[in-house]
């Protein structure tokens, strides 16, 4: 792609890609080389503008060199989500129906077994290159510079949490409207080196900051398989300036000696998404005197949408700030007027970043964008200085006899309990109240706790009719594919027992 091209001439031997795993790193001149190649190989296939490239690789570098390549000849690029089951895979490329399934050597007998005709292991895809041969590979590059298109890039396939998974179509212009907007909004310079572990299948790996920063010129640093102690010490050795994890990764490195030995003097800011953080990891951070701070954005859009700062961060804890400069947001009630300040209703967000369309949903996709505004099913509040709350999923809202409840201030002040290490909340049936407020905890090793010490506690805080009714004290909270807490499998496996 251009842009490509243009950074390997400014920076060609400047590091973009570093692979923990694999031990490999590219150059941007590299990258420009490595991109040409895939281009040449997936012509070759053939695959032309418009039609899919499937993935199955977990975290590693070449999952941009594909993505690259597929934006440079039109074809859309498909990540897939390598934890699901070969069930799930199957309705996902049922759905998108690929030309190619690109995979590495882990996923070979599960490849054989999906429903794509022509299916390629990523080794046996490479080859080596002399300078004729990249030559030659170049003028493969298209001319048309499609960053500007609304045209389809990427197709995510959300978690279907709501049931079957849709294909989010991210446009060239989504992409880059995102990145000039987080460039912009938060000040990134091409000196900016991050390490990422979200997965790379997910919006959060590859447009938070991972492709922000490489079209901005700095190093994006690939880490496959999750350990606390050992991100930490990457962020050391790697010199990162700025580094997103969800909650639940911070949870754990906050409980490592990596966290309380070592010296993150480089780190510009410790960035929280992808879900709502607990207060008590800002309480951690504040303690070390590191720059924190949370933000909020969704596959559909961006993902980044609103900017704070880490001194307001410690002020506004729980805040994701205000909108960025290149997008809008409203939060509207559920009569459809507009909220006012400190009011709930459902979050609307209007910009380049949003996406285009559900692949091969056009109902979800009209339910979704309404007048140009797409809407959320977050629910958010704002203060009297313009800074947002999110407050909550609007399909997590529980009615309680008759009263509206937002499991996340519940969430967050069981939190504070000292004896409690995580802790979620859900509404159940039940035929007196409509729904019965439901707390699930997991307690820090060697503690105990009552039932009634727990509502003692909430009531030095919380309305009574915002006291959960029952608590279950679990050995772990069920987890997502990126790392967040599943109600669904809460909601699934309890209404059984009311």
């Amino acid at each position: 792609m251009d842009w490509i091209g243009k950074r390997a001439s400014i920076y060609p031997e400047k590091i973009a890609l570093v692979d923990i795993e694999y031990n490999r790193s590219l150059t941007y001149k590299q990258l420009e080389e490595s991109v040409a190649l895939w281009v040449t190989y997936l012509k070759s296939i053939p695959i032309k503008k418009g039609e899919r490239v499937a993935v199955l690789v977990e975290n590693q570098i070449d999952i941009f060199e594909i993505m690259f390549a597929c934006g440079s000849i039109g074809a859309i690029f498909v990540p897939l989500n390598y934890r699901l089951s070969e069930y799930e895979l199957t309705y996902i490329l049922q759905d998108c129906s690929p030309i190619v399934l690109l995979y590495n050597e882990k996923f070979q007998q599960m490849a054989k077994r999906l429903p794509v005709k022509n299916k390629v292991q990523l080794t046996d895809a490479n080859w080596s290159c002399d300078n004729e041969t990249v030559k030659r590979c170049k003028t493969n590059l298209t001319d048309d510079n499609p960053m500007m298109k609304n045209e389809p890039w990427l197709i995510i396939y959300t978690g279907g949490t709501t049931g079957r998974p849709k294909g989010v179509v991210l446009t060239y212009q989504a992409i880059f409207w995102n990145a000039i907007n987080t460039i912009i909004s938060w000040g990134l310079s091409n000196e900016e080196i991050t390490l990422t572990y979200m997965p790379l299948f997910h919006t959060g790996g590859i447009n938070a900051l991972s492709f922000p920063i490489l079209f901005n010129g700095g190093t994006v640093v690939v880490g496959n398989k999750f350990d606390p102690g050992a991100a930490l010490r990457y962020l050391v050795e790697y010199k990162c300036s700025i580094a997103l994890f969800v909650p639940t990764m911070y949870h754990m490195m906050q409980q490592t000696k990596e966290f309380e030995s070592l010296d993150f003097s480089n780190m510009k800011v410790f960035l929280s998404g992808g879900a709502p953080c607990p207060l008590s990891i800002y309480d951690h951070f504040a303690r070390k005197k590191l720059p924190f701070k949370e933000g909020y954005g969704l596959t559909e859009a961006g993902p980044n949408n609103f900017v704070i700062t880490p001194d307001a961060a410690l002020i506004k804890r729980g805040s994701v700030g205000k909108p960025m400069m290149l997008n809008d947001v409203k939060i509207m009630k559920f009569d459809g007027s507009e909220a006012g300040i400190n009011e709930v209703g459902e979050l609307l967000i209007r910009g380049g970043h949003v996406f285009k369309e559900y692949w091969n949903n056009p109902e979800a996709t009209k339910e979704t964008l309404q007048d140009g505004w797409l809407h959320t099913g977050d629910l958010a509040r704002k203060d009297e200085e313009g800074f947002y709350y999110i407050v909550g999923r609007k399909k997590d809202m529980i009615i309680s006899g008759g009263e509206n409840v937002y499991p996340l201030e519940i969430e967050h002040w069981l939190a504070e309990h000292p004896t409690i290490n995580e802790a979620v909340v859900i509404g159940l049936p039940d035929e007196k109240w409509g729904e019965v407020i439901t707390a699930f905890i997991t307690l820090k090793k060697g503690a105990t706790v009552s039932e009634q010490e727990l509502k003692q506690h909430c009531s030095y805080k919380l309305a009574s009719y915002k006291i959960p009714k029952k608590f279950y004290v679990l050995d772990e909270l069920p987890k997502t594919h990126v790392g967040k807490i599943s109600k669904q499998a809460l909601q699934s496996e309890y209404e059984q027992f009311i």
